[in-house]
C-alpha cells in the first residue's frame, strides 16, 4: 500500500458565484475535490479538542462554514497545521493522516466530506497504533 504523505494535502478554493443576492458555493465530487463523497458531517457548538485519529480507508475534505479552528496532519514523519477560516477553502486531507482539530472559536462549524461510509474498523484511534500500523503496512510493505 502506498502511504500518502502530508505533501499530498492541500489547500483549494472552492468555487465560489458572487452577485448582488451574496455568494453561492458550489463542490462537485470528483470535479472540484478528488474523490466521490459518501458520507458528510459536522461538528459545532465544540468546547474540546476533537480528531486525534487517523482513518485506513477514507480520504477527507474539511471545510470550515463558520469561525475558525486549527488542525494539524501527521503522517509519520512530518507535521503540518493549517489555520481554517474561510468557508471558500477547502483541506483535502489523505487516508493515513493523523489530525488533530483544536482552538475552536465559539460560533465555528467544521463540515467534513468522506469517500467512505461510517466504519469503525478504518479507524485508528491512538498514537501508538497509528505508528504501529505505519510501519507494517504504509511503508514499503
Amino acid at each position: 500500500m502506498k502511504h500518502k504523505t502530508n505533501s499530498e494535502s492541500y489547500i483549494f478554493d472552492i468555487r465560489t458565484i458572487k452577485d448582488h443576492r451574496g455568494s453561492l458555493s458550489v463542490l462537485e465530487e470528483t470535479m472540484d475535490i478528488p474523490m466521490e463523497i459518501k458520507r458528510m458531517f459536522f461538528m459545532h457548538h465544540v468546547v474540546s479538542d476533537r480528531g486525534g485519529h487517523a482513518h485506513i480507508e477514507t480520504d477527507q475534505v474539511v471545510i470550515a462554514m463558520s469561525g475558525e479552528f486549527k488542525i494539524s496532519l501527521f503522517d509519520g514523519k512530518e507535521k503540518k497545521e493549517y489555520m481554517m477560516n474561510d468557508c471558500t477553502k477547502g483541506l483535502y486531507v489523505p487516508k493515513l493522516s493523523f489530525v488533530d482539530l483544536y482552538d475552536f472559536s465559539a460560533d465555528a462549524v467544521c463540515l467534513i466530506l468522506a469517500n467512505t461510509h461510517y466504519d469503525e474498523k478504518d479507524y485508528l484511534r491512538n498514537m501508538p497504533d497509528y505508528m504501529k500500523y505505519l510501519e507494517t503496512h504504509a511503508y514499503g510493505n
